[in-house]
């Protein structure tokens, strides 16, 4: 099989790609953008791999065997280490909930389908993406996934006698198609599917097809190129941020911009003076094993420290000088070792190994072995995080279009409209409707997380929040709703300075941002506004605030160290109750009263002496079930003060 003639600047080019991740994923204010370096990864692919199987095509000496063959060595040693070593670190820091969902991970990345199992995961309670020691890896399932396709589809072409430029130009336009389409109302999808990605990779493979008879060279050209790709790459890792809607079009920027440096060719300007530099060579020499270590030690610092959204710089550095090393060590005496091991012994011992890591991986997963750290009451913590079924029972109903949970029969409506601070007490009304204690009534719960129910509030990345919530407040002013209760995070959205994302656009069109403008106090008077206007016609509920914060995590009942020893707290301690959070719930509080609505007051239950909060159920298991939500299992069986929601009223006795 024949192989195209080495580039060093092609290293440098995926330099530039590793370096630009990696900067992103320890110091992420430091390059904003550099999450796009993976998407110059795809394009490099794309080009080296289409090139090798056209040229073997044209040679007449393709074979997939020897293709998968070459595949095997290139990708599994490297990645059999990393996963092995990242469940040897699991076993030692983990605790039980966290190694089992390793377990699952390296399943994942042993059979190229992480990308499958962390778009499945994906969701609004889902486990914070920084303590995912593999979700990395979802980049390797998608190169792995379009291996799997591209030399079946390039070898039928060629066979048939298809225009190769014409087919590979169809195929990576629906893909595009897809990536577009599907980006807003299901951005998970267009970020994790291969049919959304696979463009990317065929943007190089284009290059590779029209290259397949090289062009006469043009030194200016190819100068141009150059200064163009490099100049698009930069304008990607400036302009792009995680908030936008990508990849979309957005990821047009990486992609062209690694094309136009490839085709430039080494003799390129900034090819031959930048990307060939024996530096940027040497770091695109150890980009692939750099890629693996690098999230694993970003992910266990996080961890260990119990602050996965700002660890110590110090640290986060420590891990990067640490993964570099690792990535030499890789290189050095695994992957160069493996590749120049002839014969079939070293690719069953390569297949052999990835089968018994995934083997482990499902063992890990279904509990045998457990972490080093595993009792009875670090189970019963780690069992609080995992409390996140909060619509169990329910049954999926619709109202126009959109999509609600309903338990009950009762011909009374009772809406609850809001965010997951109002879905978090769907098990309390399940258990009231389970025990025949709302008769009279019905219960629609209209959620979606990170929506506040107030009208005008705005934040672009939450697709489909204002179609959503404008559509269920109309509705809750119509005859066939009784009662309504509005809650929120209002923690989350106007404490302090506010919410970074969030505004307020009113009638007049205008934004009116939270932080650094008037749109805290537009969007308060656009809730009263709304309360009133509803009380005017049925009863209202409005929910306040349940207290939160870093304090609340479950987590924190642990005493100890992940790098010594860890043992769970036996006695119910109380969090203080924020200054903050105390005087918005009152302020709100005034607002439901003055606007005729009543106020549901879950601070006052659970900060009894209105200073120290609760943290944990009666037998000493946590309450909540991450910062600020409050578990199912707390509100199935704590949370009566919700229940005059739905409860009738108890009947008057007659005077005597």
């Amino acid at each position: 099989m024949m192989h195209p003639k080495y580039r060093p600047d092609i290293d440098g080019l995926r330099a530039i790609a590793v370096g630009s991740v990696l900067v992103y994923h320890a110091f992420p204010t430091a390059l904003m953008g550099g999450f796009v370096g993976v998407d110059i990864f795809f394009v490099i692919s794309g080009f080296l791999i289409t090139t090798i199987i056209l040229q073997s095509l044209a040679a007449g000496d393709f074979s997939y065997r020897d293709f998968y063959a070459r595949r095997i060595r290139r990708i599994f040693p490297a990645l059999i280490v990393v996963l092995f070593a990242t469940l040897c670190a699991g076993w030692y820091l983990l605790l039980s909930d966290e190694f089992a969902e390793l377990g699952k991970q390296t399943v994942g990345g042993a059979a190229f389908v992480a990308n499958f199992v962390f778009w499945g995961e994906s969701g609004y309670f889902d486990t914070a993406a920084e303590t995912k020691p593999l979700l990395h890896l979802w980049s390797l399932g998608i190169e792995e996934q379009f291996y799997i396709f591209w030399p079946l589809l390039l070898g039928l072409a060629w066979r048939k006698g298809w225009p190769i430029v014409r087919v590979v130009l169809a195929v990576a336009a629906v893909s595009f198609v897809v990536n577009v389409a599907t980006v807003h109302p299901l951005p998970a999808a267009s970020f994790y599917s291969p049919a959304s990605r696979f463009w990317e990779l065929m943007v190089g493979g284009i290059l590779a097809c029209m290259r397949l008879k090289p062009p006469t060279p043009s030194a200016w050209r190819s100068h141009l190129q150059s200064v163009v790709g490099v100049g698009l790459i930069v304008l990607g890792l400036v302009m792009i941020r995680s908030n936008k809607a990508f990849p979309g079009w957005w990821a047009l920027l990486p992609t062209l911009g690694a094309v136009s440096c490839i085709a430039a060719g080494p003799n390129g300007v900034l090819n031959k003076y930048l990307l060939s530099n024996r530096v940027m060579v040497w770091i695109g020499l150890i980009s692939y094993p750099l890629y693996l270590w690098h999230w694993p030690l970003l992910a266990f610092v996080r961890i260990v420290e119990a602050d996965p959204l700002h660890p110590s710089p110090v640290y986060r550095a420590g891990a990067m000088v640490a993964a570099v090393l690792l990535a030499w060590a890789t290189y050095r005496f695994v992957e160069r070792y493996t590749r120049s091991r002839p014969g079939t012994g070293i690719l069953k011992a390569l297949g052999g190994g990835m089968v018994l890591v995934a083997a482990l991986g499902t063992a890990i997963f279904f509990g045998v072995p457990g972490p080093r750290n595993d009792s009875d009451r670090l189970q019963v913590v780690a069992n609080a995080t995992l409390d996140a079924d909060y619509y169990a029972g329910y049954k999926l109903d619709q109202i126009g279009e959109q999509l609600v949970y309903k338990t009950g029969n009762g011909p009374k409506r009772v809406l609850f409209v809001g965010d997951s601070h109002v879905q978090q007490y769907a098990p309390r009304i399940m258990e009231l409707s389970r025990t025949l204690s709302m008769p009279d009534k019905s219960a629609w719960f209209v959620t979606q997380g990170a929506c506040p129910a107030v009208p005008g509030v705005q934040v672009d990345k939450n697709i489909g929040c204002a179609e959503r919530r404008d559509a269920m407040l109309a509705y809750a002013m119509g005859p066939e709703v009784d009662s309504v209760v509005i809650g929120g995070c209002w923690n989350c959205y106007f404490v302090g300075h506010g919410a970074l994302e969030y505004y307020f656009r009113g009638p007049d069109n205008k934004v009116h941002p939270f932080q650094g403008g008037d749109g805290i106090e537009r969007s308060l008077a656009s809730l009263e506004a709304t309360l009133r206007e509803l009380a005017r016609h049925k009863k209202v509920f409005l929910l306040l605030d349940n207290p939160g914060g870093p304090e609340f995590t479950p987590k924190r009942l642990i005493e100890g160290s992940r790098l010594t020893h860890m043992e769970a707290m036996t006695s119910s301690p109380t969090v203080p109750l924020p200054a903050d959070q105390k005087a918005l719930n009152d302020r709100l509080r005034a607002i439901a009263e003055a606007s005729g609505a009543q106020p549901i007051d879950a601070m006052a239950a659970l900060c009894k002496d209105g200073a120290h909060c609760l943290v944990t159920l009666p037998d000493g298991a946590p309450a909540y079930k991450d910062a600020d939500h409050l578990r199912p299992r707390y509100t199935r069986e704590e949370a009566s003060y919700f229940d005059r929601t739905v409860r009738s009223a108890p009947a008057q006795q007659p005077s005597r």
